[in-house]
């Protein structure tokens, strides 16, 4: 599937989300962006595995992903929807954003090694720097976490 603007074709692989966001092993959380309406919304996917280095201890006997890190998730995919807007809008890239709130996080089910996240984030608005963004997680089409993000645009002064 390709975006109607050339810059960005669908899907979109780790390594071009590594050109786009400053994360990297053990704490990129997102495998790949699936579906996207810039300045809008975008559908990513995380793979869940065995080998996540938080299972050691989270629990041992009986692996559960973080809720915290699905929320970095969550909030990685927020990331990816700013700087891929910008890329397909030719500003070569947003600048980058901070997590700064998290409101109504609510967490439903457990996630586990084998489980495919699904992580959906909306913007709802971008103002002075501040964008607030809906955003939910789902495994098998179930929400198994969801809350309100807020990030500011990192400043450098």
């Amino acid at each position: 599937m390709t975006d109607t603007n050339a810059a960005v074709t669908l899907p979109v692989d780790v390594e071009h989300i590594q050109r786009l966001l400053p994360h990297r092993y053990p704490f990129l959380l997102v495998d790949r962006v699936i579906e996207l309406v810039p300045g809008k919304s975008i559908a990513a996917i995380k793979n869940v595995t065995i080998n996540e280095p938080f299972f050691q201890g989270h629990f041992p006997g009986h692996p559960v992903m973080p809720g915290v890190l699905i929320v970095e998730a969550m909030a990685q995919t927020a990331g990816l929807l700013t700087q891929l807007t910008s890329q397909i809008e030719g500003q070569g890239g947003s600048p980058l954003f901070y997590l700064v709130k998290v409101d109504n996080a609510r967490f439903t089910a457990v996630v586990a090694p084998g489980d495919q996240l699904r992580l959906e984030v909306s913007l709802k608005r971008l103002l002075r720097g501040m964008g607030l963004f809906e955003a939910r997680a789902l495994v098998d089409g179930k929400t198994v976490a969801c809350c309100e993000l807020m990030c500011a645009a990192r400043n450098d002064k």
